[in-house]
């Protein structure tokens, strides 16, 4: 079953949730067999689940600190993101490590608290455009695999999105070829990572992924779903993607 994963980033007010409710109407009139989630702005995430609660629509968040609670002004937890009615949450992502400098050690926190409240972790991974050229892009991304994930995730439900630096927001996507090169890269870094068990662990494709381009991208080797950004924002734009998978 592919994962299709909506990234809201930091858009959306209370008047947005009216494209999750057009969401919810059209899947529960024609369900897709993708498991398919929303990751709003913290701010929604609450309201968000109560709009798609009694439908298969999963609602997740964007980022978590790893302590439980504390004096982290600003700062929102694993346990609050799940108290809000998130199942799910994007760690690591591009945006976070190149505008905040979290490193995978960081990130490896991160997970081990999300997953330590219940949340499915979706942990991303990628290159940037210097690295690709310099053809060091299977060693980044599997080097960032190695240090984002924590022990003791072999049991554990979650995903990988792989998501080159220099695909996001521009417009641009790599092959199919160099998606599959890198996919086959993360898996197999997973398994060394955590044994035979991270067979099972899906691998998102997340870079300016559309309803033009997604078919092909999901049929690609290794793809077990997709994190998307702009396009998830409108579900006239989403549920292609959706319907792709």
């Amino acid at each position: 079953m592919k994962l299709i994963v909506g990234n809201w980033k930091m858009h959306g007010l209370t008047a947005a949730l009216s494209e999750a409710e057009a969401l919810k109407t059209a899947l529960s009139a024609t369900p897709t067999e993708a498991r398919v989630a929303l990751c709003p702005p913290a701010t929604l995430v609450h309201q968000m689940s109560a709009v798609l609660s009694g439908s298969a629509i999963e609602t997740g968040g964007q980022d978590c600190h790893d302590k439980p609670s504390g004096a982290f002004t600003g700062s929102i937890s694993a346990e609050m993101l799940a108290d809000a009615g998130a199942g799910l949450v994007i760690l690591g992502h591009s945006e976070r490590r190149a505008a905040f400098g979290e490193t995978d050690a960081q990130v490896a926190d991160k997970v081990q608290a999300a997953v330590a409240a219940g949340l499915e972790p979706i942990v991303c991974v990628g290159e940037t455009l210097e690295q690709r050229q310099a053809g060091q892009a299977v060693a980044v991304v599997s080097a960032q695999v190695a240090g984002s994930l924590p022990h003791g995730l072999a049991e554990r439900t979650f995903a990988v999105a792989y998501e080159p630096v220099w695909a996001i927001g521009s417009g641009l996507t790599p092959s199919l070829e160099q998606i599959a090169e890198v996919h086959a890269a993360i898996r197999s870094a997973l398994i060394d990572r955590l044994g035979e068990a991270a067979r099972r662990v899906p691998i998102l494709y997340g870079g300016s992924v559309k309803p033009d381009n997604a078919a092909d991208i999901l049929a690609t080797a290794e793809v077990g779903g997709a994190l998307v950004g702009g396009a998830s924002l409108r579900a006239e734009d989403f549920l292609p993607i959706i319907r792709a998978a």
